[in-house]
């Protein structure tokens, strides 16, 4: 079945709002970098909205009732926002869930070191990666660093025109003939990721300031000791400078949260600028646009909810994975807040709901024809993706959504002239992925996988057709409205 391509069918109006979503768009991907910052960046979207902590509501014993606005946050990295809706909320929610983790490379709990007069920093990284995508591009580094007397200190280097940036080296072309032979799995090793982060020796000034001074340099000891830190004058130089700028000790790392993540900013892709290109589009994509969507929604028969979780890039796990509690334990507070809680009420709030959960699909690439199924894939500017199920060879992992909801999902679509396609991920036994759908299934509720297709999935830049984001808010919003 042709699906037609929503750019030919946009009006004046239309495409000025589209312009509208996909600037904020970019300009939340800048801003959301790590689970860490898009949850930030949402709480600051929401309380603008009008949205208020659960804590305070909690704390200030208000009583929810329809159209108030709360949302809730875990450990910093995942969030819930609910909109109260007229009905009990016994009777379900309307969700849009999307994950906000994204693959990167993870700084380890020891990781400075020197090794003839360069300065790295160890890494493990995080997520599926082609591991040689990540070489001899910007980097920077995000996360926080917390302390033993309890402070936390935000780490954000690179993002800036003037701050410096950092990266993994390769091997030159010259002396790479062994290297070229070897399969793309193990063309980079996972260990050689490490980033070079520095290559000047702190000065003797420098050192005095470590307190080498000439009394101590008198002392055996003393002088055993400046020669070995003569010997790894570059980190010695690197943690001087943590120091200075963040406070930060070289035992912190054992505490820190550190990401390295592309530097590049969100740009306009193609000469006709109908493309994005960033990093961390998947999921941030479906993320950014169920938050404007649930945002931009007004008082609803259904409470309305967006869930933004961390941790699906392997596997959901954790505390702030969406196999964690948090969900389920935020809906029991919400539903104490309304008066209305009890355990059996909170199974039935659960197995009532819809959800769609907003995760990316594999955009078909002419390039890289063979591995897809043309009938069965998802092209640029034809709409919202749907996935009727996910997972790999005999849909292994998969929610595999009921014929009647996706029935439903598709006259509520209609309706509102919203363009979408179906799609698989690949050609079977090709491979595969996930998405959270499953877990939410758990429950009993109503699932279906929807989301944007992406190019270049998990590499450190993906590209984005405009058209999709904008079909992406525009569901998600009739969604909430009327499923």
């Amino acid at each position: 079945m042709e699906r037609k391509n929503a750019w030919t069918a946009y009006s004046e109006e239309q495409l000025s709002e589209l312009k509208k979503i996909t600037d904020s768009y970019k300009a939340f991907l800048d801003a959301g970098k790590t689970e860490r910052e898009c949850v930030k960046e949402a709480v600051k979207l929401a309380e603008a909205k009008g949205y208020v902590s659960m804590e305070k509501a909690k704390s200030a014993g208000k009583k929810l009732h329809a159209g108030d606005k709360v949302y809730a946050t875990y450990m910093g990295k995942m969030m819930a926002l609910f909109h109260i809706g007229e009905k009990p909320l016994e009777e379900g929610m309307r969700i849009l869930g999307a994950h906000i983790d994204s693959p990167r490379l993870d700084i380890k709990q020891n990781p400075l070191y020197e090794d003839t007069g360069l300065a790295y920093l160890d890494t493990h990284y995080y997520g599926g990666v082609k591991k040689y995508q990540w070489v001899t591009i910007p980097l920077s580094i995000h996360g926080v660093v917390a302390k033993k007397d309890g402070t936390v200190v935000d780490v954000c280097i690179g993002e800036k025109e003037d701050d410096p940036v950092v990266l993994v080296s390769d091997l030159l072309i010259h002396l790479a003939g062994k290297q070229m032979d070897k399969k793309a799995r193990v063309f980079i090793a996972g260990e050689n990721l490490d980033i070079l982060i520095g290559s000047r020796p702190a000065s003797k000034k420098e050192g005095a300031a470590e307190g080498n001074s000439a009394e101590a340099l008198e002392d055996a000891e003393e002088n055993a000791a400046e020669k070995k830190a003569q010997k790894e004058a570059v980190k010695a130089n690197i943690l001087a400078i943590l120091k200075e700028q963040y406070g930060i000790e070289e035992e912190d790392f054992l505490s820190a949260e550190l990401e390295i993540v592309p530097a590049d900013k969100a740009r306009d892709c193609g000469l006709d600028r109908s493309m994005i290109m960033a990093y961390g589009q998947d999921d941030r994509v479906c993320a950014y646009t169920s938050l404007a969507a649930q945002l931009d929604t007004d008082t609803q028969a259904y409470t309305c909810c967006c869930l933004l979780v961390d941790k699906e890039e392997i596997g959901s796990v954790g505390a702030t994975g969406m196999q964690s509690r948090f969900f389920e334990n935020t809906v029991a507070e919400l539903m104490e807040l309304t008066g209305a809680y009890s355990e059996l009420g909170l199974r039935r709030a659960l197995s009532a709901c819809r959800m769609l959960s907003s995760d990316v699909s594999a955009a078909y690439d002419p390039l890289y024809a063979i591995y897809y199924d043309k009938r069965n894939s998802a092209y640029f500017g034809k709409g919202l993706v749907f996935n009727k199920y996910t997972g790999a060879r005999g849909k292994s992992g998969s929610n595999d959504a009921n014929a009647e909801y996706v029935a439903a999902i598709r006259a509520l679509l209609d309706k509102h002239g919203v363009a979408f396609q179906t799609a698989e991920l690949g050609k079977v036994d090709v491979g595969g992925g996930g998405t959270i759908a499953y877990i939410s299934a758990l429950y009993g509720m109503e699932v279906i996988d929807s989301g944007v297709a992406v190019l270049n999935m998990h590499a450190p830049m993906e590209v984005t057709s405009k058209a999709d984001v904008y079909e992406a808010y525009r569901g998600y919003k009739a969604f909430l409205q009327e499923a």
